[in-house]
């Protein structure tokens, strides 16, 4: 009989207790400078293999997932207003994970850990807006890949994607090659993250180590915030643009719903999610055809969930590293963590890339990551879930707009 795999979750939760517990061993030994000397370098390993994916990964999956967004004409007023409805939500998402972390950390509830010699923050320290602004747009697109330019390379990924949407049928070498490329890096990446019990090992045992059992409580007191952010999100913002737009009770509306977040909630997948989202989405009254073009494409683009998340981890990992963000530089994030949205694969694991990403174009030490990533399944479930029930309750308003009736069957 065939001896069936260990999953990775199960992996990584095995690396985790067990680098907390050597950790622990190791912090009341006194032997921190070990667990720096020896441990850590393979988790530095890991986290230079995830700053190698950044640029390709958001470069190709967010042309891939514009693309996938077909001729806008074809598609008609059901494409601009999903898409618009999808990036209204997520930056409302955004900017609930903000107030919420900005709340735990006024509060004192995130850390300022102890800093080893070679973790000194040399981000950016620009306050000025426009500033930023005007760096967002490139002048040397190979520069921006170079020097990691993460909100350059968005903007590049956005102009490049509405270009081959834009010349059509003459495109569709670009289209294949882009898709060929993408499934590539998608490979590649599926390795790199199958790594992740090395590094969660590696890292949590040099963090526990060194900062001591207070960094625990820590991880909980964030993974509570995010949860505080998906529940309301889930609440005000979908219950009330179903109940406001589609005239959907917000009971009804999570009752009908309900399969489908339970399924996502375990799964942490949206793609696998389709099936079942699709069936409680024309329960609930959303017209089949519309709602066939709503629920893929929010697997792929929608990610309300993942933006609370980046946002709060971010606050958490900033002030880990003993950094005050500005308010310029919030909004950044916001804008960052929006249109990476879209950009978003849905590989188990990649917003782990995503946020990379965001830490990346804040100035933040990539290396402060594998803080969370032990528990970025605990993570996952919840934004996994946020992202199925936008997809399910923007096929409602859609269905609405469009003139439809909305009927919940019974």
């Amino acid at each position: 009989m065939e001896k069936k795999k260990m999953s990775l979750p199960t992996q990584i939760v095995i690396a985790l207790i067990a680098g907390i517990i050597l950790g622990l061993i190791c912090y009341f030994a006194g032997l921190a400078d070990f667990t720096a000397s020896y441990l850590k370098p393979f988790g530095t390993i890991f986290v230079n293999l995830l700053k190698f994916l950044v640029v390709p990964v958001v470069l190709l999956s967010m042309i891939d997932g514009i693309i996938s967004m077909g001729d806008m004409k074809k598609v008609g007023s059901v494409g601009w207003k999903t898409v618009a409805y999808f990036l209204v939500t997520t930056a409302i998402a955004c900017i609930i994970g903000l107030v919420l972390a900005n709340i735990f950390n006024g509060a004192g509830l995130f850390p300022v850990l102890q800093k080893a010699a070679d973790a000194e923050w040399t981000g950016k320290t620009s306050q000025n807006f426009m500033d930023t602004l005007v760096a967002m747009f490139p002048s040397n697109m190979w520069s921006a890949f170079v020097n990691a330019d993460m909100l350059q390379v968005i903007i590049i990924s956005l102009l490049l994607g509405g270009g081959i949407l834009a010349a059509g049928e003459k495109a569709n070498v670009v289209k294949s090659f882009v898709s060929s490329a993408y499934a590539v890096i998608d490979k590649v990446m599926t390795f790199i993250i199958s790594l992740s019990p090395i590094g969660v090992f590696a890292m949590m045992t040099w963090v526990v180590a060194t900062q001591g059992p207070n960094i625990l409580g820590s991880l909980a007191l964030v993974l509570l915030c995010a949860y505080i952010g998906y529940i309301i999100h889930a609440v005000v913002v979908y219950s009330f643009s179903a109940k406001a737009f589609a005239g959907v009770s917000p009971l009804t509306f999570f009752k009908g719903a309900g399969p489908a977040m339970i399924f996502a909630f375990t799964s942490t997948s949206s793609a696998a999610t389709l099936p079942v989202s699709k069936e409680c989405a024309d329960k609930l009254g959303a017209e089949e055809d519309i709602s066939s073009f709503v629920l893929p494409l929010g697997a792929t683009v929608n990610m309300d969930g993942t933006a609370i998340y980046q946002c709060v981890a971010t606050i958490f990992l900033a002030t880990c590293s003993g950094i005050h963000l500005t308010i310029g530089q919030m909004v950044i994030i916001v804008v960052t963590a929006t249109l990476a949205s879209i950009g978003t694969a849905g590989t188990p694991g990649a917003g782990m890339i995503m946020l990379a990403m965001v830490l990346t174009a804040m100035g933040i030490d990539v290396n402060m990551i594998m803080i969370i990533y032990g528990v970025d399944r605990l993570f996952d479930m919840g934004r996994t879930c946020l992202n199925v029930t936008g997809d399910i309750s923007c096929s409602l308003c859609v269905t609405k707009w469009e003139g439809g009736k909305i009927q919940p069957k019974a």
